[in-house]
């Protein structure tokens, strides 16, 4: 995981503003995904006990039964782990110089992107359904000068706040630099491709 104490390529006075991670709604989401996963072939065996003793004790569907049974709880811990290492790597980070965007894909792929602050051109959010808007959560997307099109901070909290705080630091950062805009790609990890552009639910 990146240290926070020392960004890819990090300017002099560059510091953290934002470290956003998707709700943790999305964590709520895999667990219940698991809990259905494991919880319904154990109360099919509950349910169905005398047939299970009956088939466990067969000399050849026993063995064939513990086999596919451990297969498949198997399968069901790898899903949860994958899906939370997703969440848990799937980051964006916005400085007051740039924003990072940092995509895992499944467990052995990584990609990241930055875009500086000057190349935004604008920001908005997207807050759509009644459980979104209770539990405040949605997309952000940032607008950019460039071929690159959008950002896209997916499913995060208080999207409303966060656009504000960029467009702040956006406009903060333009005094600074004059409206000197661009895009770059970097991360110590290797070859990196930018984000894919992705719109919102």
């Amino acid at each position: 995981m990146m240290r926070l104490d020392h960004l890819p390529n990090q300017r002099k006075d560059e510091k953290i503003e934002l470290f956003l991670r998707r709700h943790w709604l999305a964590v709520v989401s895999i667990l219940i995904g698991f809990t259905a996963l494991v919880g319904l072939p154990l109360t099919v065996g509950y349910l169905f006990s005398p047939q299970l003793d009956l088939v466990m004790s067969h000399p050849i569907f026993g063995p064939v039964l513990v086999v596919v049974g451990s297969m498949y709880f198997m399968a069901a811990w790898l899903f949860a782990f994958i899906e939370f290492t997703d969440y848990y790597l799937d980051v964006w980070i916005v400085t007051n110089e740039r924003i990072i965007n940092i995509e895992q894909e499944g467990l052995f792929h990584r990609t990241a992107s930055e875009l500086h602050l000057t190349a935004v051109q604008d920001a908005t959010s997207d807050v759509r359904g009644i459980i979104r808007t209770l539990l405040d959560y949605g997309n952000v997307q940032i607008q950019t000068a460039g071929e690159k099109g959008r950002f896209v901070f997916k499913n995060i909290s208080r999207p409303e706040r966060i656009k504000e705080k960029i467009l702040l630091l956006v406009e903060e950062d333009k005094k600074k630099h004059g409206g000197h805009a661009g895009l770059t790609e970097n991360h110590p990890a290797g070859p990196l491709k930018k984000a894919k552009s992705k719109n919102a639910e």
